[in-house]
């Protein structure tokens, strides 16, 4: 395989990465804050069709990622309203909604499934996508895939870097004294989960304008994706940039099997197709691993150094999810 195929698949898994990256770095603001929204997956698959409608529509690609933003928001809006208001299980009516939007997706697709809409290209920067490798790699992508890159930087930043991240910070690990130090829980939550809940509806769009143009109902491929998000977002530990790794590793993953396909013709293709899918659960097991008991007996039974540095992959791994999430805010 020639280096220039090998920089043009690279260049592809950041591509596709970019959905799963905004999608992620959405429900981590949103679990951050607290609350789980649990109606990933049938979000993205009905904000990918609307988006895309609204652009076969208007032969506008603004308007179509504005759309999925919108659908995201709405959905997003009735979890907010379901479980901090009414202070209903989160996990029951995110996946109530996941169910939902999926059909509807399907159903309400149907007049445009297969017809042709505008497709975002690839948006060259000058004088950087002449750096050798890396300006193949990143700086000939388009507009929505450096957005999402930017995203990264700036969710981590707002996060761990001001005011308002700290305090965000504070309404999903301590919502009672964040209250004391003058913080609206739950308005702040409300904002959280419908800004978080339109960059997953943002993610749609960016899948059929751009990385898988066009719906095609139920073998668009989309379906599986919103659990992903919400298993990238744990083993991400909650913070964006090693969201963003997992993501992009989802991604590495799914190019790595089109790429093995032809030299491992004794396994069927579907077998590589959905290997991503159970490889990144199964990398969630390694994120609390040091915390299980049968791990601290084996460790036990190390040698001193190996013990040592065992504990410290082990450490840079585990997550804790805040310390508050799921749970509804009470005034006391």
């Amino acid at each position: 395989m020639g280096n220039d195929i090998i920089l043009l698949g690279l260049a592809g898994v950041i591509a596709s990465g970019a959905p799963i990256v905004i999608a992620v770095i959405g429900e981590t603001l949103t679990e951050r804050a607290g609350v789980i929204n649990l109606s990933l997956n049938g979000v993205i698959l009905l904000s990918a069709m609307i988006g895309f409608w609204v652009s076969v529509e208007t032969d506008s690609l603004f308007l179509g990622f504005l759309a999925g933003m919108i659908v995201g928001a709405l959905v997003a809006t009735i979890v907010a309203f379901s479980s901090i208001t009414l202070k209903q299980s989160q996990v029951a009516i995110g996946f109530i909604l996941a169910i939902t939007c999926r059909d509807l997706a399907y159903f309400l697709g149907n007049p445009v499934m297969g017809s042709q809409g505008p497709i975002m290209l690839s948006t060259s920067i000058p004088f950087l996508r002449d750096i050798p490798i890396i300006g193949r790699l990143f700086f000939q992508q388009s507009l929505m895939t450096y957005l999402s890159i930017l995203m990264i930087f700036i969710a981590w930043f707002w996060i761990y870097k001001t005011r308002p991240g700290l305090m965000l910070q504070g309404i999903g690990e301590k919502p009672a004294a964040a209250y004391v130090r003058g913080a609206n829980v739950k308005r702040m939550r409300y904002i959280y989960t419908i800004v978080g809940g339109a960059l997953v509806g943002l993610a749609g769009p960016l899948y059929t304008l751009s990385v898988k143009p066009g719906w095609k109902g139920t073998i668009t491929g989309l379906d599986g994706i919103g659990w992903i998000v919400l298993a990238i977002t744990i083993f991400g530990g909650w913070n964006p940039i090693r969201a963003a790794f997992g993501a992009y590793l989802f991604a590495f993953l799914q190019w790595l099997g089109l790429v093995l396909q032809p030299y491992m013709t004794f396994m069927p293709s579907q077998v590589l197709q959905v290997a991503p899918f159970p490889l990144m659960i199964l990398a969630l097991l390694f994120v609390n691993l040091g915390n299980t008991e049968w791990m601290n007996r084996l460790l036990a039974t190390m040698p001193e150094k190996i013990r040592i540095r065992t504990i410290k992959i082990l450490r840079t791994l585990n997550a804790q999810p805040p310390g508050s999430i799921g749970i509804p805010f009470e005034r006391q």
